[in-house]
């Protein structure tokens, strides 16, 4: 057996999927993973997985270079001749299934992890992308051997609301997984100078709600808190709603934030922090968040799909109004005030992280995708993983 797992960045590959690609190795996979070039993929590589790199660019609207793409994507598949494709993010599942199609490969699975940017963004571009999106996804999706696996309950019913894909091939599997053993040890805080220490962590991007989150400490501050506030990420360049690097340091030189880049030990940073906050304006399911909660941090996120698939206000964090700083602000305020309250909301968390959204648990669900793909020989052996 073969499966190709297809991303838009080997980042994603590396950080969110290398356990699925190791588990089918286990089950027996013949394993290939491609996406864009980038230094992840020589890290996949010295974990014993094949990786290629592919001629992509996210941003890239020019037809000639995107059928080049495609043509590329079908003549790769052609040669490895893969049981499945695995496609990640909304341009891999159109691409890939087109591919898979032409090249004759009939299993495929598409795990999109949120709308993106042609569904969240109300720009002009994405507005006027939106509908040519809507016709591919149809046209990419659909097959009695596809399967498409969403990570929350609002994206399941706004495909079946839009008539995207057959419902009964639809899977609901949340989150990519975390190991949440390994975060578990993230619960030392560190006493630093003395101050409560919250933190952002994710790209820098406007609709992840980095703006929101600068206007709340402004507000803490103007009301005599004095907090540690961090982000960790860096502005992503594929991306059209990234923040300039200029306008982040400009918050750096204002005193409001530290400014951490990119960060790949995030058991040690979590460890370090009191809170986090993720005021996005639409996830799929937000990995940072779960591995917060695994640490038994307290949360505050906004009330939009995805992230209440993690946090349920009040019971495992808190939830705000999305694009409202002066509601995070009242919600890092109160858990200020009542250290309390802060310490049960991350226990909740933490509870809830084990129970929903281990790596184990994602893992084994997909695996059993595969399984409904496979042959009765194949899919008694996953099964038996699983």
């Amino acid at each position: 057996m073969k499966a190709v797992l297809f991303a838009n960045t080997d980042w994603y590959l590396y950080n969110f999927r290398r356990a699925l690609a190791l588990s089918l190795r286990r089950v027996g996979y013949d394993v290939l993973l491609i996406s864009p070039d980038g230094p992840y993929g020589e890290k996949l590589r010295a974990l014993g997985l094949r990786w290629e790199p592919l001629p992509m660019q996210r941003r890239s609207l020019n037809l000639l270079r995107e059928f080049a793409l495609l043509m590329h994507l079908f003549r790769l598949l052609r040669r490895e001749q893969p049981d499945v494709v695995h496609g990640f993010t909304i341009k891999c599942a159109v691409y890939g299934s087109l591919a898979a199609k032409m090249a004759g490969i009939p299993a495929r699975v598409n795990a999109v992890a949120g709308m993106g940017y042609v569904f969240t963004s109300s720009q002009l571009k994405a507005r006027l992308l939106r509908p040519v999106v809507r016709g591919l996804l149809r046209l990419a999706l659909g097959g009695e051997r596809a399967r498409l696996i969403l990570q929350n309950s609002d994206d399941v019913k706004l495909f079946r609301r839009a008539a995207l894909v057959d419902p009964a091939h639809i899977r609901l599997i949340r989150g990519s997984g975390v190991d949440c053993a390994k975060y578990a040890g993230a619960t030392a805080r560190k006493a630093g100078d003395g101050r409560t220490r919250v933190l952002l962590a994710s790209r820098l991007l406007w609709d992840k709600g980095v703006g929101e989150y600068v206007l709340a400490l402004r507000q803490l501050r103007a009301q005599g808190y004095s907090v540690h506030a961090m982000l960790a990420g860096t502005p992503d360049a594929g991306n059209p709603a990234a923040i300039p690097e200029e306008t982040i340091q400009g918050w750096v030189d204002e005193g409001l934030v530290t400014w951490l880049g990119h960060v790949d030990d995030m058991v040690t940073l979590f460890g370090a922090v009191d809170i986090v906050v993720l005021p996005s304006y639409r996830e799929g399911l937000p990995r940072s968040l779960v591995e917060a909660a695994a640490c038994g941090l307290p949360l505050v996120t906004t009330d939009v799909p995805g992230c209440r698939e993690v946090v349920s206000d009040g019971i495992d964090g808190l939830l705000v109004p999305v694009q409202d700083g002066k509601a995070i602000a009242r919600a890092i305020r109160r858990l200020l005030d009542d250290p309390v309250l802060a310490r049960r909301l991350g226990e909740a968390a933490r509870n809830k992280a084990r129970t929903y959204f281990d790596e184990r648990i994602v893992i084994a669900r997909t695996l059993g995708v595969y399984a409904e793909l496979c042959g009765p020989g194949e899919a008694e052996k996953i099964r038996r993983y699983a």
